[in-house]
């Protein structure tokens, strides 16, 4: 991706946090035409750091916006195919 934005998820995305950084993103993924999520941060996080991803996901698909994700860890990996969205976020190599 080209020139595009890099927005940077935290250590910790749990429930707690997810309504912010939800909003952080959401806001950028309607405004930047590319935007990259760099997930390689992630420590400690729950099904709700996929919640995060997936709403950056749908607000860049509503404004024809690219969004991709990188660096997800092997543990948000496997919990994304326990809850059956791996194909549905976009992750980069």
């Amino acid at each position: 991706m080209k020139d595009g934005t890099v927005f940077q998820l935290p250590a910790q995305l749990t429930h707690a946090q997810a309504a912010t950084v939800a909003q952080q993103l959401g806001a950028l993924a309607r405004t930047q035409p590319s935007l990259r999520v760099d997930a390689s941060a992630l420590q400690q996080f729950d099904s709700s750091a996929l919640a995060v991803l997936l709403t950056g996901l749908r607000e860049a698909a509503q404004h024809q916006h690219a969004l991709t994700v990188s660096g997800l860890p092997a543990k948000a990996l496997a919990l994304a195919r326990v809850y059956g969205v791996q194909d549905l976020l976009e992750l980069q190599a």
